[in-house]
């Protein structure tokens, strides 16, 4: 009860190895006391020195989107996640996708799958949301437009050379309804091409969004 009570004041945030050594500065061992609290699930390591409540404390989680932000960084959401927070997209998300300055990396943990794709500045720091998800969890996002950006920028084999061609990509691959696609800031992505990677592919975009 002592932990849960102690902890509660920060429900719904990612705990840091700092937090929970103050909060047990009175054990004689608290390293040793935070190794027993996880194997007693009443705290879940997401990854060295940053924790979240376990299932036993019974306090509200931070969200993923959050719980990404926090778990490598410099980072925000992006990509597909972001895609469907937005409502762009209609699949269901089961991995939380980010974007990075730092090199890309992958984490698989007890409270889920996060991916980091690398971009670079200054085009990185473009079109960047603070989001209010939940009660005191705000996370940083991306855009839709930026999301979108992202997406066609990260990803290889996406080369946008037609208005066609990417209204394909637009709605048949990615299953973007044209309306969805009429509410975009055209206005906004044509600011970012002057210093975006594949800005023929994002000069591209602008064209076929304004077309609609």
């Amino acid at each position: 009860m002592y932990l849960q009570e102690a902890i509660a004041p920060y429900a719904g945030q990612p705990l840091t190895r700092q937090l929970l050594l103050d909060i047990l500065r009175d054990y004689k061992r608290p390293y040793d006391k935070i190794t027993e609290l996880v194997k007693q699930e009443q705290l879940i390591q997401v990854k060295r020195g940053l924790y979240i409540p376990g299932a036993k404390l019974k306090l509200p989680p931070p969200v993923s989107f959050l719980l990404a932000n926090h778990l490598y960084g410099p980072s925000y959401v992006s990509l597909d996640s972001a895609l469907s927070f937005h409502g762009l997209i209609p699949e269901r998300v089961f991995e939380i996708s980010s974007v990075t300055l730092r090199a890309a990396k992958t984490f698989a943990t007890d409270a889920g799958r996060f991916s980091y794709t690398k971009l670079p500045l200054p085009y990185y720091s473009y079109g960047i949301q603070s989001v209010v998800l939940a009660t005191n969890q705000t996370a940083l996002m991306a855009s839709a437009e930026k999301a979108l950006c992202d997406r066609i920028v990260s990803t290889s084999h996406i080369l946008l050379r037609s208005v066609k061609q990417t209204l394909d990509f637009l709605t048949e691959d990615l299953r973007i309804e044209k309306s969805s696609l009429q509410q975009l800031d055209t206005g906004a992505i044509s600011r970012w091409t002057k210093i975006a990677p594949k800005k023929t592919s994002l000069v591209m975009l602008v064209n076929t969004l304004n077309s609609l």
